[in-house]
């Protein structure tokens, strides 16, 4: 598994145990849908920039979404 997919997968624990949505997540990080539901499925190499506004849109640490 490469690192988009860890931080995908990471990401998608995530959401799910806070109850979000993927519209909501992308919406608090002010990018679209699409471009999120990428990232979740380890499609899309994310910035530096964008995972952290994914991770404190999530309420969480940076690391465990890089985490393996």
């Amino acid at each position: 598994m490469g690192w988009k997919e860890i931080v995908g997968r990471n990401v998608r624990v995530v959401r799910a145990e806070r109850g979000l949505s993927q519209e909501e997540i992308a919406h608090r990080v002010n990018i679209s849908t699409t471009y999120y539901g990428q990232v979740e499925r380890g499609k899309r190499n994310v910035s530096v920039e964008v995972l952290g506004r994914i991770a404190d849109a999530l309420n969480v640490e940076m690391e465990r979404l890089v985490r393996r």
